[in-house]
């Protein structure tokens, strides 16, 4: 059965499928490294997680002024009546005092518990600041995967668009023949089936597409535009090496280790509790009689010492709580290590599978493309029927469809196997961002300035600059 008419269709659909799958950038308006950019200075989860870092830092701060001597204040005005009786005279008395007084106080000695409450909010800052380069590399492997797919979705509604395209010409040129008898109407039947089938599958692929472009402009803040393919992947370590270095600088596993260290310091901590505090403080008073005008000033000066004999068991149970959270940290540290590990495992593995994929389906878009130029001819000599041609095409389909899968699925396992190496950040990927410095805020806060100082007051912009954002 012979099938004319179509061979102008046919290269036309061959030859926009296989640039839909080769497109380069030359074309695009947005690379990646747009995109990323615009993710990082958009994330609002990097927002939140800096004020947590810095909520953190005020814990040092705090754990500082512990460390210093106290001032206060204190004012009142005491009133007070009543009846006296002497040998002299009797009768209703009232007096009138006002007091004004400053106290001071310092901690000379508590076994180190102020220090090492100190030494525990730094680990915690250190901890924290390890959560924040995790939360980073989540929101850029976000954003990889973001750009990724609407490129992905972009190419397959491509190819479907011309799937659909080719198959109404087929279906029209079908419909001619059947009027003079070449064909029946099976073929007819079945051009009209496959032509629906395609149509099913376009509406599925854009569907995909609405849903690829709604996760890149909640992650990346706008729009998907022209996205260009990234003309290289990142360079990787070998798999050996790439372990030892998650091992080493994985952001998961150096904020278990901080978190570990601050609770041994906690302990230490709460057993100090325990034990007795010395002190010095010292009281400036001046009391005036507003009745008579009398009036006195005094001073005192204290050393003294107290410490705790019966707490009802709380301090004891502080302690075993604390010993129980650092516990549960070293558990959990080795959970992270082989998680890390088993990571990285994956990512490479994953990033393997892609790679032969790709070879794999390159290889079937060739051979489909052969096949399908020969079933063509053969159906041309009516050796072949629509069925053959239609199976054909979908087949070239397919493997075109699963090489765009198979290449976008490499480049987003590349930046996979960077995550798992805790290298997935602004500064190995050399993003041109304003970089968010973890310590500029650490510095001006850790030493608890007043808020007249000079330390105080530029903290103030600091804030003020922060509040802006």
């Amino acid at each position: 059965m012979k099938v004319t008419g179509m061979n102008k269709a046919f290269r036309r659909f061959a030859a926009v499928a296989t640039l839909s799958v080769l497109m380069t950038g030359s074309a695009w308006a947005e690379n990646l490294a747009d995109a990323l950019t615009s993710a990082y200075n958009h994330s609002g989860l990097l927002e939140q997680n800096r004020a947590v870092l810095r909520a953190a830092d005020e814990d040092v701060a705090i754990a500082m002024s512990a460390l210093r001597p106290t001032l206060d204040w204190a004012a009142e005005i005491k009133r007070t009546f009543g009846y006296s009786k002497t040998a002299l005279r009797s009768g209703g008395v009232a007096n009138t005092e006002s007091t004004v007084a400053l106290i001071a106080s310092y901690t000379l000695y508590d076994f180190g518990r102020n220090q090492l409450g100190l030494e525990a909010a730094k680990e915690s800052v250190l901890a924290t600041r390890e959560t924040l380069i995790s939360i980073e590399q989540q929101v850029l492997y976000r954003g990889v995967a973001a750009f990724l797919n609407v490129r992905r979705a972009l190419e397959i509604v491509s190819l479907r668009q011309n799937n659909v395209r080719v198959i109404q010409t087929e279906l029209r040129a079908a419909r001619d023949r059947f009027e003079v008898g070449e064909v029946t109407r099976t073929d007819v039947a079945l051009a009209e089936a496959r032509l629906a089938a395609a149509r099913s599958a376009l509406a599925s692929s854009q569907g995909d597409l609405d849903i690829a472009r709604a996760e890149y402009t909640s992650v990346i803040g706008r729009k998907p535009g022209n996205l260009v393919a990234p003309k290289s992947l990142p360079r990787l370590p070998a798999q050996a090496e790439g372990a030892a270095t998650a091992l080493r600088l994985h952001p998961n596993l150096r904020q278990v280790q901080h978190q570990i260290l601050a609770l041994e310091l906690t302990l230490k901590q709460a057993e100090a509790e325990m034990k007795p505090t010395v002190s010095l403080s010292g009281r400036l008073a001046a009391t005036d009689d507003l009745g008579d005008g009398t009036y006195s000033r005094i001073g005192s000066i204290t050393l003294g010492a107290s410490g705790p004999i019966y707490k009802g068991g709380r301090l004891s149970a502080q302690a075993r709580k604390v010993r129980a959270q650092r516990d549960a940290a070293r558990g959990n540290l080795h959970a992270v290590r082989h998680g890390v590990t088993q990571d990285v495992t994956t990512a490479y593995a994953t990033l393997q599978v892609a790679v032969a994929s790709i070879d794999a389906s390159e290889r079937q878009v060739r051979a489909a493309r052969v096949a399908f130029r020969g079933v063509r001819e053969e159906a041309s000599l009516g050796a072949r029927t629509t069925f053959d041609v239609l199976q054909a095409e979908q087949e070239l389909l397919d493997a075109q469809a699963g090489l765009i899968s198979a290449t976008i699925d490499r480049q987003l396992a590349s930046y996979q196997v960077l995550a798992s190496l805790g290298m997935l950040t602004t500064d190995h990927l050399k993003l041109n961002v304003v970089k968010y410095d973890p310590t500029e805020y650490y510095n001006l806060v850790k030493d608890a300035p007043t808020p007249t100082s000079r330390q105080g007051k530029q903290l103030d912009r600091v804030l003020q600059r922060l509040q802006k954002q």
